[in-house]
């Protein structure tokens, strides 16, 4: 098993270019391309339609018309760390399109708090009554 291999993603869902990197690396990075720039066809991954429509909606502005998620890491000054953070974050992306959102609960606010609300409000009235010129 490669250093590469992921568990999520399919070896034929996914291909790396690799750039020039503006990160860490002095003049030895002007030489080597080592930003890698991963581009997942999200259709390939065999994800359910939830969590592709999910997927879809957490990164519409990395996932482009053709359904590309083109992703960039240039962190760290090898060619190697860089493909793996880039395979890491990918896969935490699909593992947040997986979760599903717990659904909310509308609740009403306790007459307590109803009531600290308008104290407070009146508290800012008087206030701001006060700072008025007076009235003669």
């Amino acid at each position: 098993m490669s250093i590469l291999t992921s568990k999520i993603l399919p070896a034929k869902a996914y291909e790396f270019r690799f750039v020039h990197s503006s990160g860490p690396g002095g003049q030895h990075v002007n030489k080597t391309s080592t930003a890698a720039e991963l581009r997942v066809n999200v259709a390939m991954l065999d994800l359910d339609t939830y969590s592709l429509r999910r997927l879809k909606s957490l990164q519409a502005n990395r996932i482009n018309k053709e359904g590309i998620l083109v992703l960039q890491a240039s962190g760290q000054r090898s060619q190697l760390r860089n493909r793996q953070q880039a395979i890491e974050r990918v896969e935490a992306m699909i593992f947040e399109a997986r979760k599903r959102p717990k659904a909310r609960v509308a609740t009403r606010p306790t007459l307590a708090s109803k009531r600290r609300q308008l104290d407070k409000k009146k508290r800012n009235a008087t206030t701001k009554k006060q700072r008025q010129r007076p009235d003669w």
